[in-house]
């Protein structure tokens, strides 16, 4: 049994995604409490939005009065009959997952449905009630976690997973994407980001000069939406299981297009295409251009702190090779102001329910900041916004303007008629926010705008790619032959330590995987090693979450170890000092998708350095079951220090504490 609900304030359902023994365990349990009726048979499994509303509303209004009152909500429920429930909160949003799972996977389960939903809706998680188009991706971008976490190591551990290839291949896939980047800048596109996958795994990234950072957490979501366009190809619909089903949603209202977006072109000529690149293989064939498509959607990437809003265009240039082009479409100041805007106002009504002048004010200056910001950011931008935009600005910043003097006259003293006026008129103002967003952040036209040039250099990088895309196929399936300045294999490497069966090392400061393929010639070797390795990594994460840096056990099959130490920026060893289990328990869990839980611990054990000096690795290690504890640590140490070695890159040695 399965189920995610997404909640708002006055516990209306927003989204529900469950499957069949979910729907039939609602409909049993809403008979018995007479909400429907007994000779109602639900074989389509069509819950009703109403129906789990008076189911949940109960525990719902308990974990929002704990949250907004007490500031002490809810983590998890078990009940007795083995069924666990996770609850969540974002915005003023309450996100619950009942399953029979295990607690820790159900908390990052829900973490990731978060954090997808952020990205897909911004600060307004409402849209998932309105726009059918949100709430699939949303339910799609999940699927497709939930299937490459199982057998993807880079999911598993949350890293970008580095095809490694060699030198010229690397400069000539950098020199590709630029120039590529090169023709998009002049046609409009100032800010943008050109992304190349291969099977899941990072080949190489373009950014022009002034785009923000993209960073790991963001590629991962683009391995995610890749994963759904793949299967958008084949269905606009994906499912991890077969029984996996929506709620439908009432007062739909918002009848949007379909986001794969055809690929015929506005009558190219040949020359037009060669203007792009003067050293395209003109020998090409082009009159396949109009038989490819782009998928397109607008997301928000980058951190809370710091998203904007992107239109990600991704093109198919082979089987398993994407092309993924990322167009900045509202400038930081804009985006980033109007979530704040949303975050500072979430902050302000929890407050006010509390009765909590004190931290009332920094909330307040807070809030009267992003609205300032988003404002300045928009005037700045106004050369290209439209009407719509400036009249819904005027229309904010008026009413921005009568909320200020009611917040300052409720901080010189609590007055409750200034309470009661802007409870009163709080509505109409977030309405107006949230319509500001969407015009300036999820506006669809930023999908159509310059998408014909967008195919266009897509359909060249491809003539550029053409060349060498057998081989990196190659290396996707196989991602062992790591050229280096000694032409060293993982495979010849692996053979200096015996006994040793797989490893994984991450620099967490760049969250770079490097990792041999998982890849035995017997099924049940594989399937045995693959789950011993996930078993591995989710035990290690427990233990890190109690404190435990360095661990080694055991089992009839294998010997594991992992190990977490930081570095200074001249590799020395740094060691911490600090006692930080009891402040452990507030950090997000391990990964970077639901926060990034390693720049925290480095913060925490190290309050004094700058973060831009302190490296984190972590290293995971099976041996097999004979291997003594000396000689696991002794590999360990030679592994850390000398991976450079396949990978080309510099490294000096380090301990392993």
């Amino acid at each position: 049994m399965r189920g995610v609900l997404i909640f708002d304030h006055l516990n209306d359902i927003l989204f529900t995604k469950c499957n069949a023994k979910f729907a039939k365990h609602v409909e049993k349990l809403a008979k018995n409490q007479g909400l429907i009726s007994e000779k109602d048979n639900n074989d389509s499994y069509e819950l009703s939005a109403n129906v789990i509303m008076q189911l949940f509303s109960p525990i719902v209004t308990s974990q929002q009065m704990m949250a907004s009152q007490f500031g002490n909500s809810y983590t998890s429920i078990n009940c007795e009959d083995g069924t666990n429930i996770v609850f969540d909160y974002s915005m003023g949003y309450t996100f619950l997952y009942i399953s029979n799972d295990d607690i820790i996977f159900m908390k990052r389960s829900l973490g990731i449905c978060v954090t997808i939903a952020g990205h897909v809706c911004g600060p307004d998680i409402s849209l998932l009630k309105t726009s059918q188009e949100k709430s699939s991706l949303v339910s799609s971008l999940m699927d497709s976690w939930r299937i490459l976490y199982k057998c993807e190591q880079s999911i598993l551990t949350e890293t970008v997973e580095q095809l490694c290839v060699n030198a010229d291949l690397g400069s000539s896939t950098l020199k590709i994407l630029q120039d590529a980047a090169d023709k998009l800048k002049a046609s409009e596109y100032p800010n943008v980001h050109l992304l190349v996958l291969v099977e899941n795994k990072f080949l190489s990234l373009y950014s022009s000069k002034n785009s923000q950072d993209l960073n790991a957490s963001d590629i991962l979501l683009t391995v995610l939406l890749c994963h759904v366009a793949k299967v958008s190809n084949k269905s606009l619909k994906i499912n991890d299981d077969p029984d996996v089903i929506l709620v439908q949603r009432q007062n739909n209202t918002d009848n949007e297009e379909i986001t794969s977006i055809g690929g015929k072109l506005s009558n190219p000529t040949t020359t037009d295409i060669s203007n792009l690149f003067n050293d395209s293989d003109d020998s090409t064939n082009n009159d396949c251009l109009s038989e490819n498509k782009l998928y397109s959607q607008l997301l928000l990437l980058g951190c809370e702190q710091s998203r904007t809003a992107n239109a990600i265009h991704i093109f198919n240039l082979f089987e398993g090779i994407n092309l993924i082009t990322i167009t900045e479409v509202t400038n930081l100041m804009t985006s980033s102001g109007i979530y704040d805007s949303f975050y500072y106002l979430n902050i302000i009504n929890s407050l006010q329910l509390q009765n909590d002048i004190d931290e009332l004010r920094p909330a307040f200056d807070n809030l009267d900041l992003s609205i300032k910001k988003t404002i300045d950011g928009i005037k700045k931008n106004r050369g290209n916004v439209g009407n719509d935009v400036d009249m819904c600005q005027r229309r904010m910043q008026v009413k921005w303007e009568f909320f200020r003097k009611k917040y300052v006259d409720l901080l010189k003293s609590w007055d409750q008629e200034s309470v009661l006026q802007i409870e009163s008129n709080m509505n109409g103002f977030i309405i107006t926010m949230k319509e500001l967003f969407k015009l300036t952040c999820f506006n669809k036209n930023f999908l159509k705008h310059g998408i014909d040039i967008v195919l266009t250099v897509s359909q060249l990088v491809k003539k550029k790619f053409n060349a060498f895309n057998d081989f990196l196929k190659v290396k996707a399936i196989k991602n062992f032959t790591l050229d280096s300045r000694t032409s060293l294999t993982i495979n010849k490497y692996l053979e200096e330590f015996p006994g040793l069966v797989h490893f994984i090392y991450i620099n967490r400061t760049t969250n770079r995987l490097i990792a041999p393929t998982l890849d035995f010639t017997n099924p049940e070797t594989l399937a045995l090693t693959t789950k011993k390795i996930w078993t591995m990594v989710e035990q290690s994460r427990n233990h890190l979450q109690e404190g435990h840096f360095s661990i080694m056990w055991k089992d009839c099959t294998f010997n594991y170890a992992y190990f977490l130490w930081f570095e200074d920026n001249s590799g020395s060893s740094l060691k911490c000092k600090t006692y930080i289990n009891h402040m452990i328990k507030s950090f997000p869990l391990p990964g970077i998708m639901c926060g990034n839980y390693y720049k925290k611990l480095a913060q925490t054990c190290f309050p004094k350095i700058s973060k831009n000096k302190i490296r984190i690795y972590e290293l995971y290690c099976v041996h097999l079951g004979l291997a003594t504890s000396s000689c696991v640590l002794e590999h360990s140490r030679r592994l850390a220090a000398t991976i450079w070695e396949i990978t080309g890159l510099s490294k000096i040695p380090t301990e392993i504490m």
